[in-house]
């Protein structure tokens, strides 16, 4: 009986795409690979490590299932992802119910760790240099099956004082746009309609083996597959975007109407410590200059609350340039001192309570804009892709295009036949509830 293999993923949908890879060597070894979890008999936990937050979840979840070893229903513990790369012999001193800690240098290694546990092998860890991850591979999707991650490079070269994933992840590398145009094709011969085209930093494709920015290629080369219904783009620095990038997904009728671009800040000091480029002026511009080209655009943006030095003047600032770009979607956390950061060693660092104050308070007068933009939305009818149907609410749900998964909201609607995952229909929308539409299929 070959040996049960469960993963849990946690994290970025980069991680993601590290997981399915995995999976998809274990099953070529002769693994069976099960769904939950719970019911296998090794289960490997690929781990975030990026804030605090997300390595408690990760360690919580670890010790969930060293639980259910010792209760003897399963049998080994994997340690993998960014937390076992950040920290290795830490993870397994901490934890040594674990069978094994598994850089991200060594997820080809996979398989023959499995088997050296099953030999009695003693819990080791298992590094190599970061750029030994394999970027290239068949994966095995742990999506729906219409909707598919598409990592383009892997590492990044940013270097943001805040941030632990240059050291965690190694340097930028982007892959052949022939292998990734490649993959694109596989996914919609296997029915996925909607690729999400991910890498820490999408605007950066193509200048290191290159030597210049290759994005719009890339995706006007991806527009061109049949089956292929939305290509939407996560994780485009501000500084990076070109008109030739805005033009490309104002032209292109298969690249929807939104773009994921992480800001931080609007203040240039805090910027500039935080060693990122720009400033409200500059970002100003550059929303207007989107909004111009690429009419009804989506934009969602990301920002940090309590980086270390942060006044109350320099909040105001970020919340006025909140209220007066109306983002359709924003995302704020409070600023974590990440060990080895540089940010970390800053002097003026922000109490926990101020930063995780003003997070709520963006927070709030985020949902006010969301609200005021749903709204707008009411009486409109917009293609959705059918996700399932809540048997408590009584009613389907889905997304639109202006809805990245697991990120953004959901619209939720009726309809008077019965509709299969990954099914493309109307919906008018007749209210909202928070973050969410209410509709009716047409």
């Amino acid at each position: 009986m070959a040996t049960r293999v469960g993963m849990v993923s946690l994290g970025c949908a980069k991680n993601q795409v590290d997981a399915e890879r995995m999976l998809f060597m274990l099953r070529q070894e002769g693994f069976e690979i099960v769904a939950d979890a719970a019911l296998a008999d090794v289960v490997i936990v690929n781990t975030c490590g990026f804030i605090e937050s997300a390595k408690q979840e990760a360690i919580d979840t670890i010790l969930e299932f060293c639980t259910l070893k010792q209760e003897g229903r399963i049998k080994a513990v994997i340690c993998t992802g960014c937390l076992a790369e950040r920290y290795r012999s830490e993870v397994l001193k901490e934890i040594p119910e674990l069978d094994a800690v598994v850089g991200i240098g060594c997820n080809s290694e996979i398989c023959d760790v499995i088997r050296d546990i099953y030999a009695g092998e003693p819990a080791s860890v298992r590094t190599a240099e970061k750029e030994a991850l394999d970027i290239e591979g068949g994966r095995i999707l742990s999506t729906q099956p219409f909707t598919a991650y598409l990592k383009i490079a892997e590492g990044c070269d940013n270097c943001c004082t805040f941030c632990a994933i240059p050291s965690i992840r190694g340097r930028f590398r982007s892959r052949n746009i022939e292998d990734v145009v490649a993959e694109a094709r596989w996914l919609a011969s296997v029915g996925v309609t909607e690729i999400v085209v991910i890498a820490q930093d999408t605007t950066r494709y193509g200048e290191d083996n290159y030597g210049e920015k290759k994005l719009p290629e890339l995706l006007r080369q991806l527009c061109r597959i049949d089956g292929i219904k939305w290509i939407r783009t996560l994780y485009c620095y501000p500084e990076r975007i070109t008109d030739e990038l805005l033009d490309t997904i104002a032209s292109e009728e298969k690249l929807v109407k939104y773009l994921d671009i992480p800001m931080q800040h609007c203040c240039k000091d805090i910027l500039r410590r935080m060693n990122r480029e720009g400033d409200r002026e500059s970002l100003e511009a550059l929303i207007k200059k989107i909004r111009e080209k690429i009419p009804g655009v989506i934009l969602r943006t990301t920002v940090m609350t309590g980086f270390p030095g942060e006044t109350e003047e320099q909040f105001s600032e970020l919340c006025e340039f909140i209220k007066e770009m109306k983002f359709e979607r924003l995302g704020c956390f409070a600023y974590s001192a990440e060990e080895g950061t540089p940010a970390a060693d800053f002097e003026d660092q922000v109490p926990i309570k101020v930063k995780e104050k003003r997070s709520e308070i963006i927070m709030e007068e985020q949902m006010f804009i969301s609200d005021r933009f749903n709204e707008s939305m009411i009486g409109k009818t917009l293609e959705v892709v059918t996700e399932g149907f809540d048997r408590y609410a009584e009613c389907w749900y889905g997304r639109s295009s202006m809805d990245a998964p697991e990120i953004d909201g959901k619209v939720f609607f009726t309809s008077d036949r019965k509709l299969r995952e990954g099914e493309y229909v109307n919906v008018t929308v007749d209210d909202i509830m928070d973050y969410d539409l209410i509709g009716t299929r047409v």
